[in-house]
């Protein structure tokens, strides 16, 4: 029905939603990208007309990664990015439920009839065109309709939504930042890929060669931009800062065993060691070289920084 604050529940809590009170949206929605955002839309809109709910449900992690075990798909937002998100819409409540080996081997109709039926009160029900439930993925789009009809519930699916003739979907999104790809990335998203995080102590070896750095160490399931220089915005405070970030194993000075992601805003003086930061991927510069000596590696992060500049029409400091 729209409500001002969206809820935020997890399958722990044992919440069950009234009989045929609810429209779901169903989905793994990671990185809610353009596709997503017109279900959750048209979910918002049939819940309003229809005096219901709306509810997104979805996993706090993703399917495959229980399934495949040793194929491992990293995500493109967190939980809290997801919440984040969803809360910027009219959106009554975001379900996570936790998808484990006892969830993976439900069958489809025991999901529709205990899960969407029972435990959701779903009247209505929204999915995307390659939506799959139930234990090997065995229920399609065409089952959930028949199962809908059994059980009461009114199935809506979701045309593909397709920009310069390529499907938009969480993996071909997933390509494009694997390959550094920041802006065909940020179309498919509807929004510039980004990272949150606490700015830890790293090795300070950006403030000794004169470039202080805010280091952030990203979740390990997340997607990383390829290695390299990238343009971006880093938002600090409340405030956007233009700024320029490596992401990376800092060859030059013995390589990492973690990938770090290092962010220089440029004239920026504060000590913000331990506060959350958010750096959104604008475009990538080059990639990752090992150098010779610091003086080297100075010398390249400043014609860097004089790029960045450039790009953000700032005047030189």
């Amino acid at each position: 029905m729209g409500s001002a604050e969206l809820k935020t529940i997890f399958g722990n809590e044992g919440i069950k939603f009234n009989s045929r009170s609810t429209a779901v949206g169903l989905g793994n929605f990671d990185g809610l990208h353009v596709g997503h955002m017109v279900l959750v839309n048209a979910l918002i809109n049939e819940a309003r007309i229809n005096n219901l709910e709306s509810v997104v449900y979805t996993f706090t992690k993703h399917p495959e990664n229980i399934i495949r075990k040793n194929l491992f798909t990293p995500l493109l937002t967190t939980v809290g990015k997801r919440i984040q998100i969803l809360g910027e819409t009219r959106l009554d409540h975001v379900y996570f439920d936790e998808f484990d080996e006892k969830y993976s081997r439900m069958e489809p109709e025991a999901f529709v009839r205990d899960i969407l039926a029972d435990r959701l009160g779903a009247a209505v029900v929204i999915a995307g065109f390659n939506y799959r439930f139930g234990y090997m993925g065995q229920g399609d789009s065409r089952l959930l309709k028949e199962l809908g009809e059994k059980y009461g519930i009114r199935v809506i699916i979701v045309s593909a939504v397709r920009m310069d003739s390529e499907i938009v979907s969480s993996t071909v999104i997933r390509e494009y930042i694997s390959k550094g790809d920041m802006e065909r990335a940020a179309m498919f998203l509807g929004r510039h890929y980004s990272i949150m995080g606490k700015v830890s102590d790293g090795r300070r070896v950006g403030r000794k060669i004169g470039f202080p750095t805010a280091n952030l160490r990203p979740d390990e399931y997340l997607i990383m931009p390829s290695n390299g220089v990238y343009l971006t915005k880093t938002l600090c405070g409340g405030t956007y800062y233009n700024s320029l970030t490596n992401v990376g194993i800092n060859p030059t000075f013995g390589e990492s065993l973690n990938v770090s992601v290092e962010t220089h805003i440029p004239g920026f003086g504060k000590d913000i060691y331990g506060n959350d930061i958010e750096v959104f991927f604008l475009r990538k510069l080059r990639g990752e070289k090992k150098f010779k000596s610091a003086d080297e590696l100075s010398s390249q992060i400043s014609l860097d920084i004089k790029a960045a500049m450039e790009y953000f029409g700032m005047p030189d400091l």
